[in-house]
């Protein structure tokens, strides 16, 4: 995986993973990934932290925000990954690293692709063969969202509809539901790295875009198709690209399916 990107550009969404030390199993009780969802409360309420999702997984996270200019994202991180490994450490009489290194940011386009993100999260257990649906595990915004906190909220749910052209949070919900149950039914349940190992993810014009404006922090980074997207990723070698902007083939067309 590439180095983290830690140069946030304000009004992009930011979908944010981080692992726990060597894939370790380190939140695999309740207990722990509960403490994780406090201290995400708690940067939320000091720092005005834009949380649209999340899920808390037994060795990683994933977390999709909304930047707004307010310089939340690095403290707000610094705060959770923080005291959740202090508070750990301490329980469990344990010493050493409980991250790894950096956390990831990929930045999303908010249209489809941010629909698309949004769902990915959702699914993850799913994935990982935990459950059958996103409704069962509790640490997760999808579960949030279904069963609404009197205190205590995570979710930035005007934001969410906002940048995702709902009007309501009810028709947010009972779309998001056709999204999962789509994919469900699809059995569209494969991995996609470009969520987890990219610069940024959308259609060609913003992976260009976002190239563009980070290319001060590694010019090396390129543009690339992938499954209904582009990606900005990290070179490696072997991949070279002539004319990026006239090789890359056209985005495929793809609408998430909304409430008639």
């Amino acid at each position: 995986m590439p180095r983290a990107n830690r140069h946030f550009i304000a009004g992009q969404v930011w979908h944010i993973t981080q692992r726990c030390h060597q894939k370790q199993f380190l939140l695999r009780f309740q207990t722990d990934r509960r403490r994780w969802l406090y201290w995400l409360y708690q940067a939320r309420r000091r720092y005005g932290l834009s949380v649209l999702n999340y899920i808390v997984t037994s060795n990683h996270v994933h977390l999709l925000v909304h930047d707004h200019g307010n310089n939340a994202i690095s403290p707000a991180m610094q705060l959770i990954a923080g005291r959740t490994a202090q508070e750990f450490n301490k329980r469990h009489k344990r010493r050493g690293a409980f991250w790894e290194d950096r956390y990831h940011a990929t930045a999303v386009q908010t249209n489809e692709h941010l629909a698309r993100c949004m769902a990915y999260i959702d699914l993850n257990m799913v994935r990982a063969g935990e459950v059958s649906h996103p409704e069962e595990w509790s640490c997760s915004g999808y579960h949030e969202a279904k069963h609404p906190r009197r205190r205590g909220s995570r979710i930035d749910m005007v934001s969410t509809c906002e940048l995702l052209g709902f009007n309501s949070p009810l028709s947010f919900l009972q779309t998001r539901e056709l999204w999962i149950n789509e994919q469900l039914r699809a059995g569209s349940l494969k991995r996609e790295s470009h969520w987890t190992e990219s610069i940024a993810v959308g259609n060609l014009d913003y992976a260009l875009r976002m190239q563009r404006a980070l290319a001060f922090t590694n010019p090396g980074r390129r543009t690339r198709p992938e499954a209904d997207c582009y990606a900005v990723r990290e070179q490696v070698p072997g991949y070279q690209v002539q004319h990026s902007t006239i090789a890359l083939p056209a985005a495929r067309e793809f609408k998430y399916p909304q409430l008639v």
